[in-house]
């Protein structure tokens, strides 16, 4: 067919279509020349060259072109890996920029730009086209009516995360229509939402959403899938599988009902996104995208080696942040989710592989000087997941103002107080702190924490009190895959167990962990599923599991009903309490005509603790006082804030302890609020006087109020 092709305009980037016709414009610097390939309803192709360069940006007009129009590219060029470069004109692109996708990447050997039978592997390409198996990138119509939605800014001190799957959270669930289950609509549907909002969370934390590679070939020959989604091969578009029409562009439509229901709701949205590495993988690798565009300038190269990518991230490549392009498209995507799509923030996977301006870490970092200045990004919640897989990634408490971290030390801490580890003490009265040690250096808040237990990626809470071991088997790799210090303990006997005595002690563990996050400064990250006792029978790394594993499985909700009310009144408890989500630091210092602090330590025997009793290897328990009338941030308002008082007693030891009010407080009545050795929240229990010992079971925490 004769297709008009007009010079057009090279910004913005991608495919805009303005009401007559569609401008499509595509950064290449190292490419000779490109076709914009369309694709009509019979999936047939037509090429037309795009002539006109503007700054290394090949772009065209078409009028006539309407949303739903579906295209590639195809980019000529050197093939010569030895020099960094894998053109090739055979394999059909996606569009960088592309706002929608309509479907998945299907596996055969030729996406890859090279034949699999060569000698010399991907040194030689391949002439085999794989349009056939290629999604194509569509022309959408960004038009929607948000009804003067804007994001929803909840105070960072208040919030609540709640991390979940976009398809498995719903997929299993009886009360939504069966055609909505594990999709956008899904989590958008009145049950869902009445859910989170009965749970108490404040901001839903999805994983990965940009279009991913779903099938990669080490998965489709065991005929699994990649179900986390972390092989993002386009940073624009949401992935078409977790829409509920099917249609070719509807997935952005969905997406921003969703996050409009969600918001109408009280609720905000994060997005896990993943920005340090693609789906394309190394150089055995298929051509999906950016490799077949301009594989120098959109990957990290070894310098010596142009051949070979430099790989900070475990999955093959690294993107290269160092070029201002990939600066520009990382850019332009998060302020296309803010603005188009509403989001309120981002969880940074692997981030500080976006720190590395050479080889090492450097948290000055052009990425973060750029958020820092960007008066939209630097606006929304962003969460640093601070570490990569390379030399020197392991970066907790080293970003920068206006990030939040995933406080991996956090973790590792609170998992070893409670299954009874020497020397933790002393840390885990930090990191129950908010961990000033790690942020208030350079002015960061308490909630610069992202407090968590477990995450998608390892043990649920269930597996963590329940498996010494993992247990992976399912993913076919003879259980070699996944973490395997997981500082876990089966509290008796590994898996499933028919045990009371054992079964005992893994609830109570459970409402530990809760009790333990839920009250610690700093932000808590939820694991969707956690609070009614979702189990993944061991398995530390369901990343390719879409099925049972990993689904939430809502028939728990009654078997533990008893930890689903303990987790919402723990929520409750801590939302209406201040002194447990505070604004600034805790500074020790005295009230007024008292010697009594803001936070004090105590000895099971009322003494205060000293600096020999921190360091005692075998100390496994603790009480911290929490003073509700020495909170010195002030509310919105400008009004002081003042909460009830609270004295804390934790005990991970494998015996009762008999713990005393200290003696400053003698005149006073407390009455227990918590007490984890029971199966549900106490609210208001046995009342106590100073004098009076109080037995705080084996592995247990009890909190008592101030009367």
């Amino acid at each position: 067919m004769y297709v008009p092709l007009w010079p057009g305009k090279p910004f913005p980037l991608g495919a805009s279509w303005d009401g007559k016709g569609t401008n499509f414009a595509i950064f290449s610097e190292n490419a000779t020349s490109i076709e914009l390939c369309l694709f009509d309803k019979q999936n047939q192709e037509t090429r037309l060259t795009l002539t006109e360069v503007s700054n290394f940006v090949w772009h065209g007009y078409l009028p006539g072109i309407s949303p739903g129009q579906k295209y590639g590219f195809r980019v000529h060029g050197p093939y010569e890996p030895s020099q960094g470069h894998r053109f090739n004109p055979n394999k059909l692109l996606i569009d960088p920029y592309a706002k929608a996708i309509d479907g998945d990447i299907l596996y055969g050997q030729e996406i890859f730009a090279y034949s699999w039978d060569n000698p010399e592997k991907d040194l030689a390409c391949t002439l085999d086209d794989d349009a056939h198996l290629m999604p194509k990138s569509v022309v959408i119509d960004e038009s929607f009516d948000w009804e003067n939605d804007k994001l929803l800014n909840i105070p960072n001190h208040e919030t609540i995360i709640y991390e979940i799957h976009p398809r498995g959270f719903t997929k299993l669930h009886p009360d939504i229509p069966e055609n909505l289950r594990g999709t956008y609509a899904g989590l958008a549907h009145p049950t869902a939402i009445a859910y989170f909002q009965s749970l108490g969370i404040t901001t839903v934390e999805l994983m990965p959403v940009h279009h991913f590679l779903r099938y990669p070939g080490h998965l489709v020959d065991k005929e699994l899938s990649n179900y986390w989604g972390y092989d993002s091969i386009n940073y624009f578009a949401p992935y078409c599988g977790y829409s509920s029409s099917g249609k070719a562009g509807e997935q952005v439509r969905e997406f921003k009902q969703m996050v409009k229901a969600l918001h109408n709701a009280g609720i905000e949205v994060i997005l896990d996104v993943v920005y340090n590495h693609t789906g394309e993988g190394n150089h055995l690798g298929p051509t999906l995208s950016f490799k077949g565009i301009d594989n120098a300038a959109y990957y990290r190269l070894v310098e010596d080696e142009l051949r070979y990518y430099m790989d900070f991230t475990g999955c093959g490549n690294s993107l290269n942040v160092r070029h201002p392009q990939v600066l520009k498209l990382i850019m332009d995507s998060l302020r296309y989710w803010v603005t188009e799509m509403h989001v309120d923030g981002f969880r940074f996977d692997l981030a500080s592989a976006l720190a590395r301006e050479l080889y090492d870490v450097d948290t000055l970092a052009a990425f973060f000087d750029i958020v820092h200045q960007d008066p939209v990004i630097s606006n929304v919640k962003l969460i640093a997941e601070p570490w990569d897989v390379g030399e020197g990634g392991y970066q907790v408490g080293n970003f920068p103002l206006l990030w939040s971290e995933w406080n991996g030390k956090y973790r590792d801490a609170v998992r070893d107080f409670w299954r009874g580890e020497e020397e933790t003490l002393s840390e885990f009265a930090y990191r129950f702190t908010g961990s000033s040690d790690l942020y208030a250096a350079n002015g960061r808040l308490p909630h610069a924490s992202i407090n968590f237990v477990t995450a998608h990626d390892g043990f649920t809470l269930n597996d963590l009190v329940s498996y010494d071991e993992k247990h992976n088997e399912a993913n076919g790799e003879d259980n070699n895959d996944g973490e395997e210090y997981n500082r876990s303990w089966n509290s008796g006997e590994e898996g499933e167990t028919d045990d009371p005595d054992v079964l005992n002690i893994r609830n109570r563990q459970r409402r530990n962990f809760l009790v333990t996050l839920m009250l610690s400064q700093g932000v808590p990250m939820l694991l969707g599923g956690d609070e009614f006792g979702r189990t993944q029978n061991g398995n530390n790394n369901a990343y390719c599991q879409d099925n049972q594993i990993s689904w939430l499985d809502w028939n728990l909700q009654v078997e533990n009903s008893d930890l689903l009310d303990f987790t919402r009144q723990l929520i409750y408890f801590r939302c209406q309490h201040p002194v447990f989500h505070r604004r600034k630091w805790f500074q020790g210092r005295a009230i007024h005509g008292s010697d009594v602090n803001d936070i004090g330590w105590y000895n099971p025997d009322g003494g205060e603790m000293t600096e020999e009793q921190w360091n005692i290897d075998f100390a496994k328990a603790v009480g911290i006082f929490l003073n509700g009338e020495e909170i010195p941030a002030s509310g919105e308002r400008g009004e002081r804030i003042i909460d009830d008082s609270f004295m804390i007693f934790f005990n991970a030891h494998y015996e009762l302890i008999e713990f005393t009010i200290p003696p400053k407080f003698k005149d006073i009545n407390w009455v227990v609020i918590v007490d984890t050795s029971k199966s549900r929240f106490v609210e208001n229990g046995k009342q106590y006087k100073a004098e009076v010992p109080i037995p705080v079971m084996e592995r247990s925490i009890v909190v008592l109020r101030r009367l």
